[in-house]
């Protein structure tokens, strides 16, 4: 298996409340991948921080193998999701990829 995990900073002009309704979209759109994507095991969003954190929210992602992972990145509806809300409201972006057994 895969583990695919991601931290996002959301643009720093959002307000807290335009913040709270972006992050939920994204958990809404990312998380409804579940089902649609081929070897997609599981996905989470996590988006109720503590005040330490300096990421705003957190993708964990598990696929069957690496060429799984690699089908998600290119699949229509992750495509979707990602220009449609991901990217057009962060402005920072880490990933850890690593197998797990």
């Amino acid at each position: 298996m895969v583990k695919h995990i991601i931290l996002w900073q959301l643009k720093d002009e959002f307000s807290e409340e335009d913040k709270a309704r972006v992050r939920a979209d994204i958990k809404a759109g990312l998380e409804g991948l579940q089902g649609k994507i081929p070897g997609l095991i599981d996905i989470h969003v996590q988006i109720d921080m503590l005040d330490s954190s300096n990421a705003d929210l957190m993708l964990d992602s598990t696929f069957e193998d690496e060429t799984s992972l690699k089908g998600y990145a290119v699949h229509p509806e992750h495509v979707a999701v990602a220009d449609g809300i991901v990217r057009p409201n962060t402005k920072s972006r880490v990933c850890i990829d690593f197998e797990v057994a």
